[in-house]
Formats: structure tokens, C-alpha cells, sequence
């Protein structure tokens, strides 16, 4: 068994990681897509990256697939991929479903074989990297990390288990006190915590987390690959939208998400035949929401189910305004780094979140876009109707975006960031 996961040793490198992500490519949700471009772009700049990841279970892409084919290892329980020579390991868990049980159990699988392949890889690491959520992956990177002895690095793209508790999903008391506990032990054993916000660190360092250990890396979007398309394409050819006003969300149609102050605010522009809603997307609320479009005989709503990832360009072509719908209390232990998206996409964006919070912040001050407060339908509906009248003011908006994440989210500038604190710790592991 030792000779089934050979080294992967490549010379003249800067630090060689080892990445621990609940999701990777070919798998195309955004936090797979983002942590491959991050694994890229590092790779491109001199580090020495292995994943160990699931096979693919949110967004299939036979497209993506097709490119990075895996190659069974242990029957069906282990896969070998190559990601354009960054080697790549999944374990098997089931596409994802309603079912918490199986869920769960998905969970626990990958967690136990992670570990065990983390320990027969032949490789020698000098840092891992492990990315949250979920929360428990910290688990895994605390027990690699004692047991090859490296540091390893805590990458946090959501607070756990805050954002489950403002949501109103825990309320279990003690289970919430459980998984505070399990919080701190893995910020209090990692030696570096990234976050992808101020507002992320300012909450870290309110439960007590040193401030040498938070580093503020935000996260990227391809400046190339998104860029400003015709707003008439084959995308809104196909689909009858040349000839409306299109509102915009593209993405995951899960419990963050406020459908339903969509739902009300497209009843209440009904009167301008014009306005379009067009929501594109998979997730756990997707048949609820196709069930409310059908029950109210909204016309102007539009469903349409994931696209791949190679369309996606087309369709924020396609649109004249982009919507960020947070639930309230939501904002603060989360960031849709979609909004990069939107931005790169020269499209300008509406954003429901608190009023306090990092996703705010970044719409007043880049203007952007326009800020609405969570949870108000009324507020959405006469801002899609206030900036329908306005096309000047939406080119504004989307042009200013656009230079926005050029100077400061281009893929390159957010990968050195890493380089240079992955390469820090490096040295001192190498030292010690």
C-alpha cells in the first residue's frame, strides 16, 4: 500500500504545502474554482502544492471533468488527479443531497482518510494549508500537522459557528458550546489564521486570537477570464433576455441567500413588463424556489439551473445589474467573494447585507454598486426600478468595479500575499 501515492517531489521551490480543501477541481462550486486558481497561481510562482480533496460533489462540469479525469487508487474509495501538474487527491463522498445523514457521514469519511493519506505521502511538507468551512477540516490539519511535524495554516472563508447560529440553524446550546470550544482549540494550535476580510479579523481578535497570528488575504477573481462582455450574446440570444431589463443572481441557492425578498420584490415591479429576475443555479433551496416561481405565476422571475463554468462570462454578459442577497445577521461571518465576480464583469451589483458589515463596507466605498438593507423587499424593488431608469449610472458603476478588483483582487497580487506568508513560515520550520 505504501507504493499507491508516490512522492511528488519537484526541486527549486520557495515551500512545499499541502492543501486540505472539502473541495477542489474538477468539482466547480466558487470555493473549489478559487482555491485551483489560488493552487495555480502559487504553483506558477514557485511552491510545491499537493491537494487532498474530495471527489467532485456540488457542481459537476464535464467540462472541467473532462480535462482533469480521475484515476482510481484504492477501488472506489480513493482517486489521483492531476490539476496542470499539481497533484491531486480525492476521496470519494456522495454527490450532495438533503440527507444530513449521509452528509455526515461524507464527512467523517473524508475527514479519517485524509489523515491517512496525509501520513503515506512520501513527500516531505513544510507548511499545511487548510481551508475552512467546515470546521472540523482544522481537526485534521492540527493532527497531520503534530504528526509530520509542520506548522500548518488556517485559511477561514466563513466564521463557525456563528454564522449557523445567526441564521437561527443551531440552537442547540450545548452544541454550540462544543463547537466554540473545537473553534479555539484549532485557532489557538494553528500558526497563522488568514482571513478574507478586516471585519473577519476584527471578529477573530474579539474571541481572543493573537493579532500576530491574523492575516488579512482577501480572496480573487480571474481579471482575465471575467471581463466586460456584449451585453447582447448567444447566452441572452438563447434565453429571450436581449430585449429585457435583467436583475441577475448566479450562484449557490442555499440558506444564505434571501430568495425570498426576490420572490416579493418581483412582485412588486410587475407593472414594468420590461424587469426581468433571472436566478441561475444548484443548491439546497432549489426546488423551493422553482415551487414559489410556479405557485405565484411569477413572469418575470427566470430560473435556470448551473451553467458551466466556461458560460458563466456569457451570462453576467447578459445581465444589466447583479444581486448579492444576504439574509440578516448573515453579513458579519461571511463574504460572497462573488461579488468579484460581478465586478470583474464590469456589471454593477445590488447588496442586501447589514449595515455594519465587510460586504457593505465594500459597496459604499468602492462605489460600485448600491447597498440595501437585508431582508426589505420594498428597498429592492424601488432601487431595481430607481436604476432602471438610469443606464448611465449602471455604466458608471460597473466601470468603477471593474478597475476596483484589477488593483486589488487580480489573482497575482492575493497569490504573492500567500507566497510570502507560506515561504515565512517555511523558513522558520526550516530553521527550527
Amino acid at each position: 500500500m505504501d507504493n499507491l501515492i508516490p512522492s511528488t517531489i519537484t526541486k527549486n521551490k520557495t515551500s512545499k504545502t499541502l492543501l486540505l480543501s472539502l473541495v477542489f477541481a474538477p468539482d466547480s462550486v466558487s470555493t473549489a474554482i478559487l482555491l485551483t486558481e489560488l493552487s495555480q497561481q502559487l504553483k506558477n510562482i514557485g511552491n510545491d502544492f499537493t491537494v487532498i480533496t474530495t471527489t467532485p460533489h456540488y457542481n459537476h462540469d464535464p467540462e472541467i471533468s473532462e480535462k482533469q479525469p480521475l484515476t482510481p487508487l484504492w477501488g472506489h474509495f480513493l482517486f489521483q488527479s492531476d490539476c496542470q501538474g499539481v497533484p491531486v487527491y480525492h476521496v470519494r463522498v456522495h454527490a450532495k443531497g438533503k440527507r444530513v445523514l449521509t452528509r455526515l457521514y461524507d464527512y467523517l469519511f473524508f475527514h479519517v482518510i485524509s489523515v491517512f493519506i496525509g501520513l503515506r505521502l512520501k513527500e516531505k511538507y513544510d507548511v499545511i494549508l487548510a481551508s475552512s468551512p467546515p470546521l472540523t477540516i482544522g481537526l485534521c490539519a492540527i493532527l497531520l500537522a503534530w504528526l509530520r511535524r509542520v506548522p500548518f495554516v488556517y485559511n477561514v472563508q466563513e466564521i463557525f459557528p456563528d454564522i449557523l447560529v445567526r441564521m437561527g440553524s443551531l440552537k442547540n446550546r450545548f452544541l454550540i458550546y462544543i463547537l466554540e470550544k473545537m473553534e479555539k482549540f484549532i485557532y489557538d494550535r494553528a500558526k497563522a489564521i488568514t482571513v478574507i476580510s478586516e471585519k473577519f479579523r476584527q471578529r477573530l481578535l474579539a474571541k481572543g486570537v493573537p493579532p500576530s497570528k491574523l492575516h488579512v488575504i482577501p480572496n480573487f477573481v480571474d481579471i482575465d477570464f471575467f471581463q466586460p462582455g456584449q451585453r447582447q450574446n448567444n447566452f441572452s440570444q438563447e434565453h429571450n433576455l436581449d430585449d429585457r431589463f435583467v436583475v441577475l443572481y448566479a450562484g449557490n441557492i442555499g440558506l444564505t441567500q434571501d430568495f425570498e425578498t426576490i420572490i416579493a420584490a418581483a412582485e412588486l415591479v410587475q407593472d414594468n413588463p420590461k424587469i426581468c429576475f433571472l436566478i441561475i443555479g444548484d443548491g439546497a433551496r432549489r426546488e423551493w424556489l422553482q415551487e414559489q416561481i410556479r405557485e405565484q405565476g411569477l413572469q418575470n422571475v427566470k430560473y435556470l439551473p448551473y451553467q458551466p463554468h466556461s458560460v458563466v462570462p456569457l451570462l453576467y454578459a447578459s445581465s444589466d445589474v447583479c444581486l448579492v442577497p444576504l439574509r440578516r445577521n448573515t453579513a458579519f461571518d461571511t463574504f460572497p467573494s462573488k461579488i468579484y465576480t460581478i465586478m470583474a464583469a464590469g456589471r454593477p451589483v445590488i447588496a442586501s447585507a447589514d449595515k455594519n458589515s465587510e460586504l457593505t463596507w465594500v459597496v459604499e466605498q468602492t462605489k460600485c454598486g448600491i447597498a440595501i438593507p437585508p431582508s426589505d423587499a420594498t428597498a429592492l424593488a424601488t432601487t431595481v426600478k430607481e436604476i432602471f431608469s438610469a443606464p448611465e449610472r449602471l455604466s458608471e458603476m460597473g466601470k468603477i468595479g471593474r478597475e476596483y478588483v484589477v488593483e486589488h483582487h487580480a489573482p497575482e497580487i492575493v497569490a504573492q500575499q500567500y507566497d510570502e506568508l507560506l515561504k515565512s513560515i517555511a523558513t522558520v520550520k526550516q530553521s527550527e
